[in-house]
């Protein structure tokens, strides 16, 4: 698939899996790829078309960076609200028990550890992420749309604005809820990313 993927969406690619090392992530996801497209260097090769498409919506590679953090530092939401409300009708004090254990245990106890690389055949270190690659489902699923969404405007390859349209396609990854908590509205991304693309056709 990544033969028809321009340079410039390669190196997004190579840049998201560079900003998942970064935030010390197991997995490349739709928010890796988001921080890819936002390089700080909108003349480079990592930005392209979506870059500066969201650069002129609004959205800052800062401002994305720290949403994107927040939410990880917050960690997997085990619970709703409606849940913890009902434990603390019945005297169980969620953020109480979270306290008690990281005074105990230290700050970030109850983050998800990720496992080091096993040692394969030989004690050679094996990835964890041969079998099911280095992307998250989401992550494949908007790479996987980006083609689509190629195809849907008739072009033979696949550009960043087209992996930020299989993003927007998506709509359900971290990437695209920080976008729309930073105040970039989907519907109008997706039209200035149509029009720039119409315009480079012209």
């Amino acid at each position: 698939m990544f033969e028809r993927f321009t340079d410039r969406a390669r190196s997004v690619v190579k840049g998201a899996v560079t900003e998942a090392k970064t935030l010390q992530q197991e997995k490349v996801g739709t928010e890796h790829l988001l921080l890819a497209m936002l390089d700080d260097d909108p003349q480079g090769a990592g930005g392209g078309v979506a870059g500066r498409v969201l650069r002129d919506a609004g959205a800052s590679a800062d401002d994305i960076r720290a949403r994107i953090k927040a939410h990880l530092d917050k960690g997997p939401r085990v619970l709703d609200e409606a849940d913890a409300e009902a434990l603390r009708q019945i005297g169980i004090d969620l953020d109480a028990v979270r306290q008690k254990i990281e005074a105990t245990f230290g700050e970030g106890a109850l983050r998800p550890r990720t496992a080091p690389p096993s040692r394969g055949l030989f004690g050679l270190r094996r990835r964890r992420y041969i079998v099911g690659g280095p992307f998250s489902p989401r992550a494949k699923k908007v790479l996987e749309l980006s083609l689509r969404e190629a195809l849907r405007l008739k072009q033979k390859y696949i550009g960043t604005e087209h992996v930020l349209l299989g993003m927007i396609r998506e709509g359900e990854g971290l990437g695209v809820l920080v976008l729309t908590e930073s105040g970039v509205e989907l519907a109008d991304l997706r039209r200035r990313l149509e029009a720039e693309i119409r315009a480079a056709a012209a």
